[in-house]
Parts: structure tokens; sequence; C-alpha cells
């Protein structure tokens, strides 16, 4: 175990490595410029220059300065770079701009923000959150994550001491979420599970029996009394409903995301796009008003499901997510709830009965023809990650930044549903991170069997299945000073 646990070292040290060589410090909404020294399995070496975004150790490296340390490996890759967009080409060889290896010209802080920039892989559109720097002596630097340009080339990355970055070309990107666990890289989510929603067997998991807010995870739980009510012929895809006062309201207001008209006419087919893709809170009340007559009608039907599927950490007070307010003098602020071991149940038991709910999940894009509106999805791995299928992101205030993610996986004899369930993460940023660290890990575990214990409560989920970051910032800082 120890010997696996080390082979496969926490990649988060990697990622916000006390690389400092500049006795440079700097509190919150500060770029912190350092440089440290990354040297790979082939022996190239040399300087990185990396920038610590906002907070100390929340380290990003330079992919100018990477490039050219690997250009000359199995793992080089080609960059064009203007003042907002970037071109990344692996398998292409690198083109010196005269500018990589060497130490900050400054060492003052330089003032770029983090930004989902332009960025296309392979000439295919991905989403990673990156900076761009102009250079004194002309063009465009990037600055990354170590994780997030580990994922992009599948190599391994460790971190075995401070100021120093292993890049072993050879072996492919493995991740551990016990050892991630054991730095302190959950500590700024509510809470995770990873596992094979086609088996009910669970590969990781973490606070995953507490209830936390879910925002607009919770349209699954609509999405799937939907599938119901098509099911049983009560209502079908193809049926034109219309919108009412209620929705138009929720439509004009802060919550609204599709702009819906009393009296207006549209499809059921046409609310779940507008409910899973962009998601909309209007489209998911309109179908609730069309289900169950009114939402408060449906938010009981919601809770009974939540009963029979044993989602015993589960209860809705409303279709979409969105906090409710009670009627009392000093109003209570409500949001719907469940744990990620309940939402893993909820999931896979959709994705059991209604599979054909990825065809929906899975777009990157839609038409909304009686609106003519084209609508986006939310997910972000839907474009970082071939295989995944879905399903939906969620977010307020207070449950934080969620994501539950579906990928398609196949073994010799069938297809399985992979699921992860991220709940709380700090941002949008953290949530895709976290979400697809363990998607990755989803995938390795699948393909080539679990390489560490279980946690205890781990194993299967059975029932009525059909089969804050400166906890983790002081974790590192104590780590650095045992490094000296």
């Amino acid at each position: 175990m120890k010997t696996i646990l080390h082979k496969i070292n926490s990649l988060i040290l990697s990622v916000i490595l006390v690389c400092s060589m500049l006795p440079v410090h700097a509190d919150a909404a500060y770029e912190i410029p350092k440089i440290c020294h990354v040297q790979t399995d082939t022996n190239a070496a040399g300087i990185v220059k990396t920038m610590d975004y906002s907070y100390d150790h929340n380290t990003y490296f330079s992919l100018r300065d990477i490039a050219m340390i690997l250009k000359d490996t199995g793992k080089s890759f080609s960059l064009e770079i203007t003042k907002n967009t970037i071109s990344l080409n692996p398998g292409s060889a690198y083109t010196p701009v005269g500018v990589e290896n060497a130490p900050w010209e400054s060492s003052e802080n330089p003032d770029i923000t983090l930004r989902r920039n332009e960025f296309t892989l392979s000439g295919q559109k991905v989403y990673y959150y990156t900076m761009i720097m102009p250079l004194p002596s002309g063009g465009y630097d990037c600055f990354m994550m170590a994780a997030d340009l580990a994922m992009i080339l599948d190599v391994n990355i460790t971190a075995p001491g401070a100021g120093l970055i292993l890049i072993d070309t050879q072996t492919p990107f493995s991740i551990s979420p016990a050892v991630l666990e054991e730095s302190g890289y959950f500590y700024g989510v509510n809470g995770v599970l990873a596992g094979d929603a086609t088996t009910g067997e669970i590969y990781y998991q973490y606070q995953s029996d507490t209830a936390y807010p879910i925002a607009s995870t919770s349209k699954l739980m609509t999405c799937l009394l939907t599938m119901e009510a098509i099911s049983s012929g009560q209502i079908s895809l193809d049926q034109s409903v219309t919108v009412s006062a209620a929705v138009q309201a929720l439509s004009a207001s802060d919550d609204g995301v599709i702009p819906l008209t009393a009296g207006q006419q549209i499809t059921v087919y046409e609310l779940l796009l507008g409910a899973l893709l962009p998601s909309s809170n209007e489209c998911a009340l309109c179908l609730a008003e069309t289900i169950a007559g009114s939402e408060e009608a449906f938010v009981l039907m919601m809770n009974q499901k939540a009963l029979e599927l044993g989602l015993s950490q589960a209860f809705f007070y409303n279709s979409n997510g969105l906090p409710a307010y009670t009627e009392d003098a000093i109003p209570a602020k409500r949001q719907n709830r469940m744990s990620a071991a309940d939402m893993f149940r909820l999931v896979s038991y959709l994705l059991k009965v209604y599979p054909q709910i990825t065809d929906i999940t899975s777009m990157k894009t839609a038409t909304l023809p009686s609106l003519n509106l084209e609508v986006r999805n939310t997910n972000p791995l839907l474009h970082n990650l071939p295989e995944a299928t879905g399903l939906k992101t969620g977010t307020t205030n207070k449950s934080g930044a969620c994501l539950v993610t579906s990928l398609s996986a196949n073994d010799q004899n069938m297809k399985h549903d992979l699921v992860v369930v991220v709940l709380g993460t700090e941002d949008s940023i953290e949530r895709g991170r976290v979400s697809a660290l363990l998607a990755r890990y989803a995938l390795q575990v699948f393909h080539a069997g679990l390489e560490e214990a279980v946690p205890p409560e781990a194993g299967t989920v059975s029932g009525s299945l059909p089969t804050h970051a400166e906890a983790a910032v002081d974790w590192i800082l104590q780590t650095a000073r045992k490094h000296g």
C-alpha cells in the first residue's frame, strides 16, 4: 500500500507546490511571480516560471517553459498564444520564442487575470482556466495548473521536494484520491463520490452521507419525474404546453435564464433541453406545473420519489434548486438538499431506467425551435473528456459549485455508466478540476481495477437502486517547513 501511494504521489502537491525561489509574499488578490525547477525522466530539465494566483501556492506554470523542456521528448507540444487564445497541439514540435526557462525579468507582481480563455487542443475546443501574459519582447505566454496539463498530456507529475517537480513522460497520468484526501485537498469540498452506477460499486467517497444544498442538480429529480410522466403516457416529448404567469415572472427575475412569456407555447422536449443544458429555472418550473398542476404538488411528488428510492438525506422545496423563502414575518431561506451518496442513488436509477437522458445531457449546444434560441450546456467536462455524457451543474451561494458527471465506459460484456458527484466546491474553477480528477480516477479504476483500499464506509450502494482552501494551504505550509 505504502509503495503504491508513494508511487502515485499526490498530484495536488505538484499543483500547489511551495516552489518559490524568490523571497516574495503577498496577500490575496495578487499574482505572485516565482520559479521552480522541472526535470523529466529523459533528463531534460530547466527553470519554469510560475504564478501564484490570489493566494500563495495556488500555482500556475508557464506553458512555454514546460514546452521547451519537453520539446525533445515523446510528450512535446506546440503552442500558439495570442492576447486571449491558446492553441496546444500534442506531438508537434515546439518553436522557441527566446524567453523560455529564464528567471523573471522583474519581481513586480504582474496584473493579469485568471479566466477561461479560448483554448483549443488539437483543434478541438476545451475548457480550462488560464492566465495569458504579454512578454516584454513581444508575443504572449500562458500559465496553467500542473494538474490540468498533466491530464492533457497524459503524463505523471510528482513533487519529491520543495522547489522541484518531476515529469514522467513514460508513465500515464494517474490519481489517488486517498492521497489527495490526506493532503487536505477535499477540505474545501462538501462531499464527493465516484463509482460505477451500473453495478453500484463505489470507488471513492468523502463525506458522502451528509446532506448539503444541491442547487440546480435538483433538476435531475425534476428530469426523472418528467421521464416517468412521459413513460406513463401522461405527457409526450412533442406536446406543446402553455407558459404560465409564474413561469414568466421567474424568467424575468435575476434567476431567469431563458426568456419565456405567459401564453407562449413550448414543447416538453424543449423544456427538458432548457432545464438540463443552460440550467433554466423557468423551464424546470414549467415542467413541474405541466406534470402536477402546481409546483407545490410537484414538490410532494419529488419528496415521495426520494422516499421510494431510499434517499434518506434528500429533501426538496422546489423544482429547480433555487433558495426558497418561507412566508413568515421573518422568512427562512431553505434550499433543496441531498448527500453525495443519495445523489449517486438517484442518478444510478435515472441512468438505468431512462438511459436515453444522456442523449440530451451529452449535447454541447441545442436549438429551441419554439423560441428560435440556441442554448449551451454548462458542463465543462463535455469538452475535456470524450467519455463524458452529462449530467448537471448547480450553483448557489449556500451550495457552492456542484457538478454531477456521467461517463460512458465499456468492458468486454457491456456498457457501464460511471458517475462522479462533487458537491460544494468554492467556485466553478475548482468544481471542474475536482470533477475532472475524480472522473479520470473513475476511468482509471474501471479499466485497471482498484489499487488502494476503499474507505471503510465504501463498497456498493444498494437499497432501492436497480443495480475551504485555508486548511489545505496550512497543510502545505507545514509540509514545506518539514522540507526545510
